[in-house]
């Protein structure tokens, strides 16, 4: 089968640290795949040898089948990129960002304007303001647009939506979801867990590892144990006494509760009149639907010596 992106047992090292350690995957054409991670995962050393910014110290990849350290040259002419960070020039404008990322790819803005244009048309409004007084959101944008005026087959975001607020973050996504229909290969990584369930695959790394590579159900389905919300006056209280209980596996902080991973032989109605017998008022243990952050947890706390 040929792939968009193919990985092929991917070491890098950085000295003593081990970036990427044996990654192997493959990427659909036309799929919308997630890289899924915390900061140091390897997320961005990964981006950068799809990239050909970096070449790994063993393994292969390939993008349009062509060798990432072979056929550099004809690999950038098929991929869009964008960094984590934003890298377009801050001292130009809008316009003359687009006009020479266009420019490096021998067309011009007109020749693909229609891909961008959902897009670019929160942009038009303010053509010569320069890139580096755009906000966060619309900074974000000019980069998708500019990443995409050539009209690649493969998108590479790396971590795209970091330090966005939540409504350009779900625009943001609206966006990928319409280039997907449009037959572009996208390949996203983000930190954030909730947006992995925006991806039609996912693989999950860690410490340069992969931990798991799955539709965002199926890894879900994965969790497997039992799994419960956990609120008392005294959250604080509450956590560390619920970490005592030899039934708990795990208990950790999830949004404005706690989730409680127990075994079979847990009691959260016996806890419950425990814990408030002990003075910890107004405990409330309920069960819980997991997501993909509890199974990311789950899967680092196995991976733990």
């Amino acid at each position: 089968m040929d792939y968009a992106v193919e990985i092929n047992d991917i070491t890098k090292r950085y000295g003593k640290i081990t970036a990427l350690d044996g990654v192997s995957f493959s990427v659909d054409k036309g799929e919308m795949f997630g890289v899924i991670g915390p900061d140091g995962a390897g997320k961005s050393t990964l981006y950068k040898i799809l990239a050909t910014l970096l070449q790994p110290d063993s393994g292969s990849a390939k993008i349009c089948g062509l060798d990432t350290v072979k056929h550099y040259s004809e690999i950038r002419t098929k991929i869009g990129y964008m960094p984590e960070r934003f890298s377009l020039y801050q001292d130009l404008t809008v316009s003359e960002n687009l006009r020479f990322f266009a420019s490096l790819f021998g067309v011009s803005v007109k020749d693909n304007y229609d891909l961008i244009a959902p897009i670019f048309s929160q942009l038009e409004k303010f053509p010569n303001r320069k890139a580096g007084a755009l906000s966060g959101g619309m900074k974000q944008k000019l980069a998708l647009s500019c990443a995409l005026i050539h009209r690649p087959e493969i998108l590479l975001l790396d971590e795209p939506t970091t330090g966005v607020d939540a409504v350009s973050r779900s625009e943001f996504w609206d966006m990928l979801s319409t280039l997907r229909e449009k037959g572009i290969t996208i390949l996203v990584s983000t930190s954030y867990m909730d947006e992995a369930t925006r991806c039609e695959r996912i693989v999950m790394i860690n410490r340069g590892k992969i931990l798991d590579i799955n539709t965002p159900a199926n890894l879900i389905a994965e969790i497997g144990e039992n799994l419960y919300n956990a609120v008392a006056d005294d959250m604080f209280r509450l956590l560390n006494r619920l970490r005592k209980i030899p039934e708990v596996i795990d208990c950790y902080t999830f949004g404005a509760t706690l989730h409680v991973v127990a075994g079979k032989a847990f009691d959260p109605f016996k806890t419950v009149k425990q814990l408030e017998d002990e003075g910890i008022r107004n405990v409330k243990i309920y069960p819980a639907k997991g997501d993909i952050e509890d199974l990311f947890i789950k899967l680092t706390r196995n991976e733990e010596p």
